[in-house]
């Protein structure tokens, strides 16, 4: 390790070219081109839930429908002025694709011991399910690293 807050992350494995890995990859450089919330929502069918377990910023974790997560993303633009996605690795298995994400976004505020305009990261293992070529559901494991 280089230092407190950055843990190494392991090499990148070939990702499959797949057309729910393409949705995946189409989906994360909407949300880091700054697409709104509503515009985000192509990607979801609408019966969609998305899980996200227990984690530092989630304490109790959460199940979102698609309304929910809508207004997710838009507080979290109240946070978060740039985000990126590092998709280390994917498989898929039918209509489920298991995801290791590197995610980093700037702050629009401090949080922790992160100032404003300081880079947060986490680790992401992501499971994507989908229905009618979109994301039926998707859950989350979110892995902040020291903030």
């Amino acid at each position: 390790m280089s230092d407190a807050t950055t843990f190494p992350v392991a090499p990148q494995h070939p990702v499959p070219d797949h057309p729910h890995v393409r949705l995946i990859v189409a989906f994360m450089r909407a949300i880091s081109d700054g697409r709104t919330a509503e515009q985000m929502a192509e990607f979801y069918h609408p019966r969609v839930e998305q899980v996200e377990f227990p984690n530092q910023l989630v304490k109790a974790g959460m199940v979102r429908d698609l309304a929910a997560i809508t207004e997710a993303g838009k507080r979290g633009k109240q946070v978060v002025t740039q985000q990126s996605f590092d998709l280390r690795s994917a498989v898929v298995m039918g209509d489920l694709v298991a995801c290791e994400v590197t995610w980093r976004a700037t702050l629009a505020i401090p949080l922790g011991a992160i100032p404003a305009g300081g880079t947060m990261v986490a680790h992401f293992a992501q499971f994507y399910e989908y229905e009618d070529g979109r994301i039926r559901r998707q859950r989350n494991y979110d892995c902040f690293e020291p903030f």
